[in-house]
C-alpha cells in the first residue's frame, strides 16, 4: 500500500509518527510523511523518508485552514494512496476531509486527545465536538492512544468501532543508566548527591509550568531541569518572565536546558519525573520516565492518570495546584527507598504496556488487516 502518514509539526512526525513509519516501510509499504516543514525533518529524511510540507498550522485561523485543506486535496490527488492515516486534532480533521473528498480507499485516524477535553471556551469545546462527529462518520480505521479516549469515542458517537493502541517507547534506549547518570551530572555541573527533578516537554503554560515552579520554592536543595523549548506554532503568552523570575529564585538549582537529543541519558541521570500538565493524550515523557525507573508526579487527568499507579509508581495530584504538587515532590525528594520502589515498579509496569515494538506491531496489525478496504 501506499500510505500518508499526515501531523501537524515536524516535533510531532519525530517524536509520534517516525517509529510507525520505519515499520510499515519494513512490511514492503510505500510510505510518505506529511507535515509543516521544519528543521527536525532532516533526520527522517537522511532515512530515506519522502516528507512533503503543506502550510499545515496549529490553530482555529479559517484561513490558514482553508489553505491546509486546499494544499492537501492537491498533494492527495497528486500521490492516489491507498491510505490516508492522520494524527493530531486539527491535521487529523483537515487530512480526513481531505482523503473523503479525493476518494482514497481507507481512512485511518489515530487520536491523541480531544480539543473538547482541552480547556478552552464552551462554544471552542463544543465546535470541536461537531467536527470529531463529523469526521469520525467518515473514519474506516479509528485507533487512540488510551483507554479513556476509546471510551468518550464511544460514549459519545463519535465512532462505533475505537481500537486502543497505546503509545511505547523503546526500553533498549530508554533505561537505567548509572554511567550516563555520572557523565550527565559531571558536565552539567550538579552534585552527585542531588536529588534532580526532571520535566520534559513544550514551554507551555498548559504543561503546568507555573505551578511546577511556584512548588520548587518548597522543595529545599532539589535541583529542577527543565528540558524543552517553545514550538513557532505555540500559541499563549511566553513562559519567559516567570522562567527567569525562578531562576533568580533558584540559581543553579535550575537549569534550562533546551531542546536536547539525549533524552534517555538526562533522564537517567535524575531522580524524579513530573508532567503536572491541564490535559494530555497519553505523553510519552511519562512513558520514557516509567522505562527509565523513575518515579513520576503527575496530575490527575486523562493520560497521566491512565499510566501511572497513585502511590505504587509514582503520585497523582490535582491540576493547577501548586501545594499538593509541593507536597508529592517534597515525599519523593526526601525518600530514597520510596524513589528507588516506586521507580522499579514503574518500569515493571511499562514494561509490560509500553514496548515500543509491541505497541507499533499492534498498530501495524491493525493498519493493514485483511478487512482493511485498501488492503
Amino acid at each position: 500500500m501506499k500510505i500518508l502518514e499526515v501531523t501537524n509539526v515536524d516535533f510531532s512526525l519525530v517524536q509520534f509518527l517516525l517509529p510507525l513509519m520505519r515499520a510499515l516501510r519494513a512490511e514492503g509499504h510505500d510510505v510518505v510523511g506529511v507535515c509543516a516543514d521544519g528543521a527536525l525533518l532532516d533526520g527522517p529524511r537522511a532515512e530515506g523518508f519522502r516528507i512533503e510540507t503543506p502550510p499545515l498550522a496549529r490553530s482555529f485561523s479559517p484561513f490558514a485552514q482553508l489553505r491546509a485543506l486546499w494544499a492537501l486535496i492537491r498533494l492527495i490527488q497528486r500521490e492516489k494512496p491507498d491510505m490516508v492515516h492522520a494524527h493530531m486534532p486539527i491535521s487529523g480533521l483537515l487530512a480526513r476531509v481531505a482523503a473523503r473528498l479525493c476518494g482514497v480507499p481507507c481512512i485511518a485516524y489515530t487520536c491523541h486527545g480531544f480539543l473538547f477535553n482541552q480547556p478552552g471556551s464552551r462554544p471552542k469545546r463544543l465546535l470541536a465536538k461537531v467536527l470529531e462527529w463529523g469526521c469520525g462518520a467518515i473514519t474506516d480505521i479509528y485507533l487512540t492512544v488510551s483507554q479513556e479516549q476509546a471510551a468518550d469515542a464511544l460514549r459519545l458517537r463519535i465512532h462505533p468501532h475505537p481500537q486502543v493502541i497505546g503509545n511505547g517507547r523503546d526500553s533498549r534506549v530508554f533505561h537505567p543508566d548509572a554511567q550516563a547518570r555520572q557523565q550527565v551530572r559531571a558536565a552539567l555541573g550538579t552534585p552527585p548527591q542531588a536529588v534532580v527533578i526532571i520535566i520534559v516537554s513544550r514551554l507551555v503554560h498548559a504543561k503546568g509550568y507555573p505551578e511546577l515552579l511556584a512548588a520548587m520554592r518548597d522543595v529545599p536543595d532539589a535541583h529542577l531541569w527543565i528540558v524543552g523549548e517553545r514550538l513557532a506554532s505555540d500559541h499563549g503568552p511566553t513562559l519567559d518572565e516567570a522562567l527567569e523570575q525562578s531562576s533568580r529564585e533558584l540559581g543553579p538549582r535550575l537549569k534550562r536546558l533546551g531542546y536536547r537529543a539525549d533524552i534517555p541519558a538526562l533522564l537517567a541521570a535524575a531522580d524524579i519525573f513530573t508532567l503536572p500538565s491541564y490535559s494530555e493524550g497519553l505523553p510519552m515523557s511519562v512513558i520514557e520516565a516509567m522505562l527509565t525507573g523513575l518515579p513520576v508526579v503527575a496530575t490527575h487527568v486523562p493520560g497521566p492518570r491512565e499510566q501511572v499507579v497513585d502511590g505504587q509508581t509514582g503520585i497523582l495530584v490535582p491540576p493547577r495546584c501548586v501545594a499538593p504538587l509541593a507536597q508529592a515532590l517534597r515525599q519523593l525528594a526526601s525518600q530514597p527507598a520510596l524513589r528507588q520502589s516506586m521507580g522499579e515498579a514503574g518500569r515493571k509496569l511499562a514494561l509490560t504496556r509500553y514496548e515500543e515494538r509491541v505497541v507499533i506491531g499492534r498498530t501495524v496489525s491493525l493498519l493493514t488487516q485483511p478487512n482493511n478496504p485498501a488492503a
